[in-house]
């Protein structure tokens, strides 16, 4: 059953003296101006704007959440957050659970501002972000039947946020600070304001009645209506946060869910925390696009909760508790995997999964991993094995990382906290994924398609990666041809006076596998156009280190031909790559 909760007036009140509240499961207010506006029109015209939904929190219980005060003065650039509360106890409060960007506008609209960036300004310009009032042109209202058909959504009343008051000019407009509505009072102090203002006749019957409309709907007009629960339990309460969101498109779950992290920790701001660690992940190497919806994820995998899966019931305060005590080794761990996988070469650019680092985080967590686990000979052996079947998992065209996630993610994390093997357990884990039917043996078909793979595919790097690990890809490595592409164009080839089958034969390999390799950017851009063998001659003076060179590289026959010898080439390193392949994904560890 629905209450009456009195006037806007009320509800601003109730806002200044901490009676209503918001709750830590709330996100940023995140209306823009124009909305603003909108929702001002919408209350003058006696638009239904809904009812909100209240938390009761009765006095005793209201020291045991955090809870953050109605954004009032919004700043884009140095206040875009709402203010935290301090500790509150033995206080009754009303928390809103679905309200606060209704509320929040009436808030900064009656008794705030906004500062927004001016257009072109430096961000960093003290002068790049002004102030801003909301005001009304009293002169502005139009009749419901002048708004044309099709036209609906025009406003009736000329709301604006502006720096200051434009003058009054006779028949056009007249500026009212919209704050000032709480301190007028109506009749004869309305009127004594506009004949002030030197407004007669027309303009003065117009904007008397604006103004009386304004005073009425803020001050007046018993408007606010809201349904409260009384329930102490945050798991009812936050199951009607979620069921009451998760219908919309603007909140995901993911924030909710991220919403529920930071209402229940005590201690660390969880907020603050998972912002950070994700900007610190997103900046190692060259560079990741983790999302908060990664580092949720995997706290529930490496804090040990029953199941990963993005469900309510996962979010309890004693698993959230749990996150909250190993907070710190979990970041640790999340760091160390993530510039593992740097060093592995990848990045946003090409992992595809990322979901594909969480067993490797909860192995690193599983065994306290210290910082030296990236550069010690002693796990150079694990290493090794993390990346075969990390590579392994990201070139499988099944697509390991897709659907059955979560439950995959759960078996993975059960066969390392269950192995007895001191190192990572490959094995164990490629038994469990081909019992879920996402097998890592790879067949001749699959084989085929990578050789297949071009220039600029993911897979491309991946698989080079993988048959090439002796290249320490903590250096900025490219995929380059070891043809040149350059020389192989359609016209270029044409004006060897080739048959046209050679032609069209040389041309369409030149960008797949066989024709690729992985070279630093100072060698890259030595090479540029040079024929293989050119470069070759030039990089290796001595002959051991071009024979090593063109060995460990699979570089064999056909490249003292030039051009002429790419098919010689191709189809030499092509087979050489295929049996590489077929060995390296198929070979179990042990």
């Amino acid at each position: 059953m629905y209450k009456p909760g009195g006037s806007l007036r009320d509800a601003l009140s109730n806002i200044e003296q901490k009676n209503w509240v918001l709750p830590a499961i709330q996100r940023e207010f995140v209306w823009k101006p124009d909305q603003v506006t909108g929702f001002f029109d919408s209350l003058m015209r006696g638009f239904p704007f809904g009812a909100f939904l209240f938390w009761r929190i009765e006095p005793a219980r209201s020291g045991d959440w955090k809870f953050y005060d109605f954004m009032r003065n919004y700043h884009e650039r140095d206040a875009r957050h709402c203010p935290e509360l301090g500790p509150i106890s033995n206080r009754a409060l009303t928390a809103v659970l679905d309200g606060q960007q209704r509320l929040t506008a009436l808030n900064i609209g009656l008794r705030g501002s906004m500062a927004l960036k001016r257009k072109h300004a430096r961000k960093t310009s003290v002068d790049a972000y002004p102030k801003w009032h909301l005001y009304l042109n009293l002169l502005s209202l139009l009749q419901e039947e002048e708004v044309a058909e099709g036209q609906l959504e025009r406003r009736l009343y000329d709301f604006r946020f502006m720096e200051e008051a434009r003058p009054y000019k006779q028949g056009q407009e007249f500026w009212f600070g919209v704050s000032d509505i709480l301190s007028l009072q109506d009749g004869p102090s309305m009127v004594k304001l506009l004949t002030e203002a030197s407004l007669e006749g027309d303009d003065l019957n117009t904007a008397y009645k604006t103004l009386d409309r304004l005073h009425r709907v803020i001050n007046v007009d018993p408007l606010v209506y809201y349904y409260e629960e009384t329930s102490p339990d945050l798991e009812r309460v936050l199951s009607i946060f979620i069921r009451l969101n998760s219908a919309g498109t603007l909140l995901s779950q993911s924030d909710l869910l991220h919403s529920i992290i930071v209402s229940q920790w005590a201690e660390l701001d969880a907020r603050h925390e998972i912002a950070v660690l994700l900007d610190e992940m997103n900046r190692i190497g060259a560079g990741f696009s983790f999302s908060q919806n990664f580092i949720l994820k995997a706290g529930l995998m490496l804090a040990d909760v029953a199941s990963v899966g993005f469900r309510v019931d996962n979010f309890t305060r004693a698993n959230m508790a749990l996150l909250e005590q190993n907070w710190r080794k979990i970041r640790s761990a999340l760091l160390l995997a993530t510039h593992l996988a740097s060093q592995f070469g990848l990045s946003g650019r090409n992992l595809r999964a990322v979901s594909s680092l969480l067993p490797i985080a909860y192995y690193l967590y599983k065994i306290e991993a210290l910082e030296n686990f990236l550069t010690h000979t002693r796990h150079a052996t694990d290493r090794q094995e993390i990346r075969r079947w990390l590579v392994a998992s990201l070139l499988k065209p099944s697509g390991i990382w897709g659907s059955g996630l979560d439950t995959l993610l759960t078996h993975l994390r059960t066969a390392i906290r269950d192995s007895a093997d001191s190192s990572f357990p490959a094995d164990q884990l490629r038994d469990v994924m081909a019992g879920r039917g996402k097998s890592l043996v790879f067949d001749e078909r699959e084989i085929d398609a990578l050789l297949d793979s071009e220039y600029g595919h993911s897979n491309t790097f991946l698989a080079l990666s993988l048959l090439y690990p002796f290249i320490d890809l903590r250096n900025q490595y490219h995929v380059d041809h070891v043809y040149p592409d350059a020389l192989m164009k359609w016209a270029a080839l044409k004006k060897l006076e080739w048959p046209d089958e050679e032609v069209s034969w040389v041309f369409g390999r030149r960008n797949r596998l066989a024709n690729l390799q992985l070279l630093d950017g100072a060698e890259n851009n030595e090479k540029r156009k040079m024929l293989p063998a050119d470069w070759l001659k030039l990089r290796f003076p001595k002959a051991v280190e071009l024979e090593h060179y063109r060995t460990a590289h699979d570089l064999g026959s056909g490249l003292e031909n030039g051009l002429l010898g790419f098919r010689e080439f191709f189809t030499d390193r092509r087979a050489r790559i295929r049996t590489r392949l077929l060995e390296v994904l198929n070979q179990p560890k042990s």
